[in-house]
């Protein structure tokens, strides 16, 4: 068999990105160099004889990919796997670790005003999220940051290829299809779980203390009035 046979038969098998190193590992006349120069070839093949697919350089290694264009005739059928479905929300919390990683969870709550512990979860469940570290802060809080399948999902090569922060959500947003109701439904009730506890609880606070001003105010009126205009405080 020819190395460049080899080296596409374990990409076309593979549903991961492999790295050179990984695909060496496949025969003992295979090294580093000579996995490179197939992967070279056979990306010029695939360009120069108009295929489907494309080798692409992702998430540190090298994967077989269909063409963008093609991504119409695939939804068509169920058994042609789907990109995973997030939220605003997650999205959101997902930009904050991929831009300041590692970092905790309160630091990600602090940054969006919201509790983040459900989307973390969910981002965690999909594989896009993982645990990286503890603060050494009080408490040692777990730090976060993101995987490999993070970019394998959106298309990066590194995370130096992460573009400028204030473009990153709509990137995300773009490559992503909306959340499944479930996942959708639990986040917002986290966020809006958090914002309406410390909205009522300012309502009440500021109604109690309200309260308190007119009745004393009421107390006084009738104090003064049993006095009398001119009588002495006794």
């Amino acid at each position: 068999m020819r190395p460049i046979q080899i080296v596409e038969a374990v990409l076309f098998a593979s549903d991961a990105p492999l790295r050179s190193d990984e695909i060496a590992r496949a025969d003992e006349s295979l090294d580093e160099d000579v996995v490179e120069e197939a992967l070279q070839d056979l990306k010029q093949l695939y360009l120069e004889s108009e295929r489907a697919f494309d080798l692409v350089e992702v998430a540190g290694g090298y994967q077989i990919l269909t063409r963008p264009e093609f991504a119409g005739y695939l939804e068509r059928f169920d058994t042609v796997p789907r990109p995973s479905r997030l939220s605003g929300p997650a999205l959101e919390t997902l930009a904050i670790i991929a831009y300041r990683q590692p970092l905790g969870r309160l630091e990600v709550e602090h940054i969006r005003g919201v509790g983040a512990s459900g989307v973390i979860r969910t981002l965690q469940d999909r594989g896009l999220v993982e645990v990286v570290g503890r603060s050494d802060g009080l408490g040692r809080p777990l730090l976060y940051g993101t995987t490999s399948r993070f970019l394998e999902h959106f298309g990066f090569r590194s995370l130096e290829d992460l573009p400028r922060p204030e473009e990153l959500p709509v990137i995300l947003r773009d490559r992503t299809l909306p959340i499944l109701p479930e996942d959708e439904e639990g986040e917002e009730t986290e966020d809006k779980g958090i914002e309406g506890d410390g909205t009522g609880d300012k309502e009440t606070e500021d109604k109690g203390i309200e309260g308190e001003d007119r009745e004393g105010e009421e107390i006084e009126d009738q104090k003064q009035e049993s006095q009398g205009p001119g009588d002495p405080e006794g």
